[in-house]
């Protein structure tokens, strides 16, 4: 006798950031379809400080449909968005959002625009990195960084005899263990190695 092939629940998943927000209209888009809804009334960015999300993660079984209103009401950034339809992928979930079924997991237009959203959001992570890296640069310059300087004042006094005896700025770097950028630094008395920490250790 052939096994009946297993057919899943449809699930739903409503949130509102306040207890003041009214679900309704989420909960009458979902009652449409769903076997089983969560409902969330918490405002929380990560999922790990969402009660009824993790309930529902428990919930979900291999074969079932996630349904929600809409991207947002699922996770509040791209990347979150991704690494919760991709987990529930792997899980055999698939996700359906009411509002833009083009983002459905079980089309092909679905996994199309997931890859670009995943493009677009790494896209923004570089940008940030760029940036950071680049402010980091324009404080460092600026003597404004707020990392610790690699040389205790102590150190800072061993560069600057050194360099008093003849030492070779690369020699020094290497007996201090450090670049020497920060040889330079401490001799120009740079950043934090001018501050009066410094200049009192080192005269």
């Amino acid at each position: 006798m052939e096994q009946e092939e297993f057919v899943g629940q449809i699930v739903g998943y409503a949130r509102v950031s306040t207890l003041e927000q009214n679900v309704a209209r989420q909960l009458e888009a979902l009652e449409v379809e769903c076997d089983k809804i969560f409902v969330e009334k918490v405002s929380a960015a990560k999922t790990e400080n969402r009660p009824q999300f993790q309930e529902m993660l428990r919930y979900l079984r291999n074969g079932d449909i996630l349904q929600v209103t809409s991207a947002d009401r699922l996770a509040r950034s791209t990347r979150d968005l991704l690494d919760i339809v991709q987990g529930l992928k792997d899980r055999g979930v698939q996700v359906e959002f009411l509002d833009n079924p083009a983002l459905n997991t079980d089309t092909p237009q679905g996994e199309f625009m997931l890859t670009i959203l995943a493009a677009v959001a790494q896209l923004e992570r570089s940008i940030i990195r760029e940036r950071q890296a680049e402010g980091i640069a324009i404080a460092r310059a600026a003597g404004k960084y707020d990392r610790a300087p690699k040389l205790s004042p102590d150190e800072a006094r061993q560069v600057r005899e050194l360099a008093a005896m003849g030492v070779p700025k690369t020699a020094i770097a290497r007996k201090l263990n450090c670049s020497r950028h920060t040889v330079y630094a401490v001799l120009d008395r740079i950043g934090k190695y001018g501050g009066s920490e410094y200049t009192d250790a080192t005269g």
